[in-house]
């Protein structure tokens, strides 16, 4: 787990590096009838800096507050809680609301191509549930652990200061 600010950004950038493209692949698969091919993967990839910068300043502004406020609100108490416990009800509680905005960000992005707006709401209300029961998982089995071990492998603990050395 990150131990102050700069090592949440840093830890913030690999886990949602992991999760937006697995979730964009998975989501044009989804569209093109479960297909997954070289074309499929090459159009998630393409779609996948505009999500990335999206899913980022959602997770910095919104989706981490709010987790962290309902995680140690009502799920953990810091100090008291085994790392592990806080780990996983932050985690947990990342998904619910990334879910929901990034839902939408699909749903906008399909009306860009498609052009109906009637089809935004129905849209976004169809992607939900399908990239719940796809994100949790993945969230917590894969890019969680892997998001962790990249993180300390590159980072140890300690060698990111929380303020610059001074000169």
């Amino acid at each position: 787990m990150p131990t102050n600010k700069r090592e949440s950004l840093i830890f913030t950038v690999i886990m949602c590096f992991l999760m937006v493209l697995w979730m964009s692949v998975y989501n044009v698969a989804r569209v093109h009838g479960w297909e997954l091919s070289p074309a499929v993967v090459a159009e998630a990839w393409l779609g996948f800096p505009p999500a990335y910068i999206v899913a980022m300043l959602l997770d910095v502004l919104v989706a981490s507050r709010f987790a962290k406020w309902f995680a140690f609100s009502y799920l953990v108490t810091p100090g008291e809680s085994s790392k592990r416990a806080v780990a996983l009800a932050v985690s947990v509680m990342m998904v619910f609301p990334m879910v929901l905005l990034m839902s939408l960000y699909g749903a906008l992005e399909a009306f860009a191509h498609v052009g109906d707006p009637a089809m935004i709401l129905p849209a976004w209300a169809g992607n939900i549930p399908w990239n719940l029961i796809a994100a949790l998982p993945w969230n917590l089995l894969v890019a969680g652990p892997v998001a962790r071990l990249v993180f300390r492998r590159a980072f140890p603990e300690g060698t990111v200061l929380a303020k610059p050395a001074s000169a």
